[in-house]
């Protein structure tokens, strides 16, 4: 027997409709490419974003078309949003800090119909446009001192269409959006969400012990909206009727504290990367957060020592785990009621975890035969994961869809990591990054965490370097903070405390600047060929 309830498809055009009547005055913020801070509300947005879809028929784009961006976080940026997927086309993020090559390949991999390009990135489109389809239209989405010859602009594409547009109805696994891994290990793979996935993940991600968000929050995603949709906050923002602020281009500690303080903003996602520029510039200068209540971390493993300076300023620093290939969200390290008489120690060792699994997320561990793993907090193994919002394969990539994805569904994230009984998983480390030295796994993040709580230290990331008697060792590079570099035995001493003998680094190596992917982790294949002959000092290796 089947329930009576309603068939209306889940679109990502409804969440915008949901904001424009029940929030149509709630402001979306931006500081501008072009320099000058835009307001507006949702309901303007939605009509901006009528007036999109009717300038993208009028072109000549069609259901199932990829409409390709070049973009910061920015009201413009939001209307493509919805204008591209509200029409059945595909809203295709392109990430600019990809390799010149990288970015040639998926622009032609996905076949754009058009670009939409901040001025920002014009150099970079003069450079590459001769390698993009014949018929890919370039429009400059901001004004800029930089320009191309012939170019159409975003505001005269869509100023003279009217407002006035019915949303199509169609199936909800309809194609939305198109986002390309970083392709560290290969060439980028697409992943294609549907709407069903997307206002689904959006539902989940909004959970209470997920990313809360309410209507009385001003949410400022400074994770940008080519890295996996911007971790879903254009959709779950304007659900929850949440004010948005955008931060645009200036993602600076000091640019982003004085927009959380002009904008009242009270929960904010990025990387850890910007946390740790934005907390530094806290310190530098003693400045204090008057609204900022939430934050969300992702991408990489957050610092203790970072999550303990953002609790002793009042600010909740909560660790968010998933993938491209996950819409983003998986985990969510929030607390349960039996961890709120923890103290602080006991609460920030449950926060330091990768977190929990949100509603919708399948999870378990298996071994190098495949085999399950139980969760009792011990046993390490590969993750896998699957879901409503969790990819089936990788548009137009059979042979990476097989290696990624199992016969019933589970995806291999390539982590590898323990899940305790609550489902509280603690990631060890990447599969390719794991360091086994004389038959015994060294997990790097463990290290790199405790490495970074050294008040010397601004990043720290440990590899393996070939050693002719354990086959590897630990080599420990750091970027110090400015004006401080800590003598390599303090570290290693740092290190002891916590880690058997054979475990800590054989070296220290300190750099200017660490190297960072696409998407703000650190580049541990660059740092491999930047140590690739790296001469270890001699010591015994006690067990």
């Amino acid at each position: 027997m089947l329930g009576l309830m309603g068939e209306r498809p889940l679109l990502i055009s409804g969440i915008l409709d949901h904001a424009a009547v029940y929030h149509a005055d709630t402001e979306i913020v931006s500081r501008a490419v072009e320099g000058p801070v835009h307001r507006y509300a949702y309901a303007d947005a939605q009509h901006r974003s009528k007036q999109v879809a009717n300038a993208l028929r009028r072109f000549g784009i069609k259901p199932g078309d990829r409409v390709g961006t070049l973009a910061w976080n920015t009201y413009r940026h939001f209307e493509l949003y919805y204008g591209i997927s509200g029409i059945g086309a595909v809203c295709h993020t392109i990430n600019p800090r990809l390799f010149d090559e990288q970015i040639a390949y998926i622009v032609n991999h996905a076949s754009d119909r058009i670009l939409f390009v901040d001025a920002t990135f014009v150099p970079l489109v003069d450079r590459l446009r001769p390698q993009f389809p014949k018929d890919c239209e370039i429009v400059l989405l901001s004004q800029g001192d930089a320009a191309l010859p012939g170019l159409s602009t975003y505001e005269e594409m869509i100023g003279g269409e009217s407002a006035e547009f019915d949303w199509p109805q169609f199936d909800e696994r309809t194609a939305s959006a198109l986002c390309y891994t970083s392709g560290t290990t290969g060439r980028p793979k697409g992943v294609l969400y549907s709407h069903r996935s997307t206002v689904i993940h959006a539902l989940g991600a909004s959970l209470p012990h997920a990313i809360p968000i309410t209507a009385a929050d001003a949410v400022c995603p400074v994770v940008p909206l080519f890295h996996a949709c911007g971790w879903g906050t254009p959709y779950t923002a304007p659900m929850s009727g949440a004010k948005l602020v955008f931060p645009g281009p200036r993602l600076d500690g000091a640019s982003l504290y004085d927009l959380f303080e002009a904008e009242g903003v009270t929960l904010s996602l990025g990387v850890p990367t910007v946390w740790l520029g934005f907390m530094a510039h806290l310190e530098a200068t003693g400045a204090k957060c008057s609204s900022l209540r939430g934050v969300l971390s992702g991408g990489s493993a957050i610092p203790p020592s970072l999550i303990a300076a953002f609790d002793d300023r009042g600010i909740n620093m909560v660790q968010g785990w998933g993938m491209t290939e996950m819409s983003p969200l998986g985990t969510v390290s929030a607390l349960k009621a039996k961890h709120l008489g923890l103290d602080k120690a006991g609460k920030r060792a449950v926060t330091g975890t990768a977190g929990r699994p949100v509603f919708g997320v399948e999870m378990k561990i298996v071994d190098d035969e495949g085999g399950q793993l139980p969760h009792d907090g011990v046993a390490v193994g590969e993750i896998l994961v699957r879901g409503p919002w969790i990819i089936s394969g990788y548009f137009e990539d059979a042979e990476a869809s097989r290696a990624a994805v199992t016969e019933d569904g589970w995806l291999h994230t390539g982590d590898v990591g323990s899940i305790d009984p609550d489902g509280y998983m603690r990631i060890s480390d990447r599969r390719k990054d794991v360091i086994k030295s004389g038959g015994e796994w060294i997990s790097t993040i463990d290290l790199e965490n405790t490495a970074m709580a050294h008040a010397g230290v601004a990043e720290a990331a440990v590899i393996a370097v070939p050693h002719p008697r354990w086959g590897e060792r630990p080599l420990l590079v750091i970027a110090p903070r400015p004006g401080k570099t800590p003598p390599a035995e303090e570290l290693i001493g740092l290190l002891a405390e916590r880690f058997p003998r054979w475990m800590l680094p054989d070296d220290v190596a300190v750099i200017a600047e660490m190297p960072h992917t696409a998407t703000g982790k650190v580049m541990k294949t660059k740092l491999r060929e930047m140590f690739a002959g790296h001469q270890l000092p001699e010591r015994t290796i006690g067990r």
